[in-house]
């Protein structure tokens, strides 16, 4: 009798070389991972995200070849492959002799639904079936929504402060070190004139052959790419390159300007790590490892705010949002607090505005893939909730465009922290400004069309008054809000003149997104 066969799952997002799956070679194991049209349209994704996953998960199936596993690779064009996970591990199942399948637990909840629904179809068959955890991330799904039982708001930095005592991370005994838990009042920073960030380390892999595979397939996306100088990395070893490029170049500077904003670089000091540690070529825990290290060693060069406000970004903000995001979805998926229903301005998708800074975040993202988080949160994310926009429109938006956006982390961004259409679950605020911030934290107001210093007027900036417009119209929303209740005093010592002069101008501009 031949050997019974298990059948083995991986997903694109799910390239964890470390995982306890692959300490042992067995034959009569098969490991799958497919390229499927399933994955691929579910939203229009950027070209780059696309073929980064893919070339991703090819070197990653060859990794395991060459440690002797027994790999079964669907691309994209393969005639066997079916485009749904489903149906091709049942081709799997037909073609060996297979009594058990085995995955882990997707990051993401229509997949999650999906995988477990399968699995009880094969289980009245009669084929056994098990799920693993990743082995990626600091915390457990179900963590934050029992750390915050019976709490409407979920305070991020409590959440943080756990996992710092809980992982002894930056912690002497049970206080933190430095004698601060945050230094964001430190990373606040925008650059000084004529500063120039260090240039990003980028690649400069051939992909010219997958995107050909994927433009054959008939995939649709959007965005630009160099397809034989593809910048990200797509391996493990590329990934740790990146790391090592970041920690000793860019660190020092991390912190101080993490949220400045410059034309004249799409990196500044940004390690650009997320889109390696969210298909899992990279773990949180080695990273945080590694940038502790080098402060400890090079402390007279790195302050201990830049430091510390790294691994907030990946300690704090990363397990936060994976946290409620498993706490809240479905549900989280539908939510609109302010039952905004506005279109997305045609400019999103090919930036051709006049408002720069709008017009840079938006081809910049377009080129490269990517925008780093107040360019997403104050920009983009900014603009589409002072002027109303449908929250489906810009989640869908948000989590095609960046490379590394996938649904567990872009969304708790995009309904809680950009757009308070959670209703306060991740923020305590809405996220809004006018153009004051924008020009507060880079150079972008010196060169546009509009004037930041103007209110109403044609050429006024149009988040000058769309500010006072969003405020406004939800004054019954957000009046008792104790963070925002300075807002509402300001806006009624105007008087009722300069109040109609701005809603007048806001409802124009208003009426006329398409053409700003």
């Amino acid at each position: 009798m031949p050997n019974q066969k298990t059948i083995r799952l991986i997903l694109g997002d799910q390239l964890n070389i470390q995982h306890s799956w692959f300490k042992e070679v067995n034959n009569d194991v098969i490991y799958t991972l497919m390229e499927v049209r399933q994955e691929t349209d579910y939203t229009t994704h950027h070209i780059q995200k696309v073929m980064g996953i893919f070339a991703s998960m090819r070197s990653f199936a060859e990794k395991l070849e060459e440690g002797g596993h027994v790999v079964r690779y669907f691309r994209i064009g393969d005639s066997s492959n079916t485009q749904d996970i489903p149906d091709n591990i049942d081709s799997l199942l037909d073609e060996h002799n297979v009594n058990r399948f085995e995955y882990m637990l997707p990051d993401e909840y229509r997949l999650d639904i999906l995988m477990s629904k399968y699995a009880e179809t094969l289980n009245e068959k009669g084929i056994e079936t098990d799920v693993f955890d990743t082995e990626h991330f600091f915390t457990q799904r179900e963590y934050l929504k029992d750390f915050f039982e019976g709490k409407k708001t979920y305070l991020m930095e409590s959440f943080y402060r756990s996992l710092r005592k809980k992982f002894d991370i930056l912690m002497e005994g049970d206080s933190p070190e430095g004698d601060k838990w945050n230094y964001d009042h430190s990373n606040r920073e925008s650059l000084p004139d004529g500063h120039q960030p260090i240039a990003p380390l980028e690649f400069n892999t051939d992909l010219q052959s997958i995107q050909d595979e994927i433009t054959d397939a008939g995939v649709k996306t959007m965005g630009t790419v160099q397809a034989k100088y593809f910048g990200w990395p797509t391996t493990r070893e590329q990934s740790l390159e990146l790391l090592e490029y970041f920690v000793s170049n860019a660190l020092p500077w991390f912190g101080k300007f993490q949220d400045a904003m410059t034309p004249n670089s799409w990196s500044i000091y940004h390690s650009r790590l997320s889109f390696s540690m969210n298909i899992k070529l990279i773990s949180p825990s080695e990273v945080i490892d590694k940038a502790i290290a080098q402060w400890r060693k090079f402390k007279s060069e790195i302050d201990i705010a830049q430091i510390e406000g790294f691994v907030r970004q990946i300690l704090g903000w990363r397990e936060y949002m994976r946290g409620v995001y498993w706490a809240h979805m479905p549900e989280y998926a539908d939510k609109n607090f302010f039952d905004h229903d506005t279109p997305l301005p045609s400019w999103y998708w090919d930036g051709k505005t006049k408002m720069a800074c709008m017009k840079h975040a938006i081809k910049q993202s377009l080129e490269y893939a990517y925008a780093h988080h107040i360019q997403r949160l104050m920009v983009t994310g900014n603009f589409a909730l002072l002027a109303g926009i449908d929250p489906d429109e810009l989640d869908q938006w948000y989590l095609g465009i960046y490379i590394d956006a996938f649904e567990w982390v872009e969304i708790t961004n995009t309904r809680g922290m950009s757009q308070f259409a959670d209703g306060g679950i991740v923020g305590t605020k809405p996220y809004v400004s006018s153009a004051n911030y924008i020009g507060k934290m880079g150079s972008y107001c010196d060169s546009c069309y509009y004037s930041k210093s103007k209110k109403t007027e044609d050429d006024a900036c149009p988040f000058n008054s769309l500010y006072w417009h969003f405020y406004a119209r939800n004054r019954d929303r957000l009046e008792n809000n104790h963070r925002v209740g300075m807002m509402y005093r300001t806006w009624d010592k105007m008087g009722v003149d300069k109040q109609n002069a701005l809603l007048e101008r806001a409802e124009r501009i208003l009426e006329n997104l398409d053409n700003l």
